[in-house]
């Protein structure tokens, strides 16, 4: 029977001096003129299995010439390892090699930068960082899918092809079947009824009107799918195609999504912290002196809510040259984020935005100048959540919506939500590569997507 390495790191003692199969890649391969040592890992755990071999094997000189990189089947005997940093040892009797490598493969033992890795994406996940990174990712997916499901949300597959516009068409990948070659023209304008949705579409930046209209069935949705945004920027924190989790509730006010929002983080981090011990542990030593400590403090900590402008107070009273000067009608800075988190020593909510610099759907508090909007920031990270109380009123939905140029037609059947037994109602979203980027401390975006799709770069 063939084992995975997981299986024996957790019952150790079960395999100890028996004879087992293993199959993997070689990370690494020391020779000696009578014996060898082979790295050797099959992707089921974080650590690996060091293989050992001499030159009693008949074809010990043919072991000799396996190269890094080589996928190999191994047969041997577990016992226990003389050094004291490693518990045990596969004494090799027998191998098949089953996929040969050449000498020019990119992974080699030593040390690569993470720019030369980003070139090499489709091999990087063989290397200690990224093997690490990308079971962080697998392990929150799998919490964030839990936590929900625990607590009885219906999971929707919101569209990827839309028409509706909410976050700007400017920001949205527009979609056609038409041959730019021979564009079917009426009165100077391309006829989109000849295309194949007879109108305009999109790949879509968030599945959040959609997960609203299942909330008016379901009462608690999440979505947890990709979206997409044509934004042009190349900074840390910032990609064209990433993922969004997006839970909406029925029957939910502004306080009830922050208690939602703090109980779904820190079980989220509380689940990576316990079931990617090997990997945080790695992602400590090796890249963020302190993640461990620090997601740990999150999980303790009491999330403080402050309003916008008791944010913008405390800015002003710092004794600070700011960049940026805060101001009561505008968004906060990336060193006004890092400030506020700094002095209350934990995560804020901070809540009741100015309206002009947030969303139409937003509910307009009663001040008729903020809107119920609510932003949390992270120690280190700055804002990891944006969300909201939606406006349930048919008629000041509208009136919105008019003030902010929306079209009526392309969200009608939005607002019929408010006409057909609406209610008031709240949500969120949290883009997934910014919760690992807290979660790993590896701080480009990049470096968290498996296959990153960014300005420029669109390989593989």
């Amino acid at each position: 029977m063939i084992q995975d390495i997981r299986d024996i790191y957790q019952e150790v003692e079960k395999f100890m001096d028996q004879e087992i199969t293993l199959q993997g890649w070689i990370r690494n391969h020391r020779k000696q003129k009578e014996f060898g040592f082979i790295d050797f890992n099959d992707g089921t755990y974080f650590k690996g299995v060091q293989i050992i071999y001499d030159n009693t094997l008949p074809d010990f000189e043919e072991i000799q010439k396996l190269r890094v990189g080589c996928a190999l089947t191994v047969k041997g005997t577990l016992k226990k390892s003389p050094k004291e940093n490693q518990a045990f040892e596969l004494h090799l009797s027998s191998y098949q090699l089953e996929g040969d490598c050449p000498e020019d493969y990119p992974i080699q033992p030593k040390r690569h930068t993470r720019e030369f890795l980003r070139e090499q994406a489709y091999l990087r996940p063989r290397t200690n960082l990224f093997g690490a990174v990308f079971r962080i990712r697998s392990i929150a997916a799998m919490a964030i899918h839990e936590y929900f499901q625990k607590n009885h949300y219906v999971y929707v597959h919101t569209p990827l092809i839309t028409t509706t516009d909410c976050e700007g068409s400017d920001q949205m990948f527009k979609i056609t079947t038409l041959d730019f070659n021979h564009l079917p023209m009426v009165d100077g304008h391309v006829d989109l009824s000849k295309d194949l949705f007879g109108k305009q579409a999109y790949i879509t930046g968030t599945g959040q009107l959609h997960g609203e209209s299942f909330a008016m069935a379901y009462k608690k949705i999440y979505t947890f799918g990709p979206t997409f945004r044509t934004e042009n920027s190349n900074t840390k924190t910032h990609a064209n195609e990433f993922w969004m989790i997006e839970p909406e509730i029925a029957f939910c006010d502004l306080d009830g999504l922050m208690d939602i929002e703090e109980e779904m983080l820190k079980y989220v981090v509380s689940y990576v912290l316990e079931h990617a011990q090997e990997e945080i542990a790695f992602c400590d030593s090796f890249v963020e002196k302190g993640l461990k400590q620090k997601l740990e403090k999150l999980v303790a900590s009491k999330f403080v809510r402050i309003t916008h402008h008791e944010v913008v107070d405390i800015l002003k009273k710092a004794n600070i040259k700011w960049e940026f000067t805060p101001d009561d009608n505008e968004d906060i800075a990336k060193e006004h984020e890092r400030y506020i988190t700094e002095y209350f020593d934990g995560p804020v909510f901070i809540t009741n935005w100015p309206k002009d610099i947030k969303a139409w759907y937003m509910k307009v508090n009663d001040d008729g100048k903020t809107v119920a909007a609510v932003d949390l920031e992270v120690p280190g990270a700055g804002e990891l959540m944006g969300g909201s109380q939606r406006e349930e009123n048919y008629d000041k939905l509208q009136k919105r919506m008019k003030e902010m140029g929306i079209e009526e037609d392309v969200v009608d059947w939005y607002c019929n939500l408010r006409r057909f037994g609406g209610c008031y109602h709240s949500g969120f979203g949290m883009g997934f590569e910014r919760l690992l980027i807290y979660l790993t401390g590896v701080e480009n975006i990049r470096d968290v997507i498996p296959f990153p799709r960014t300005p420029g770069n669109c390989d593989y």
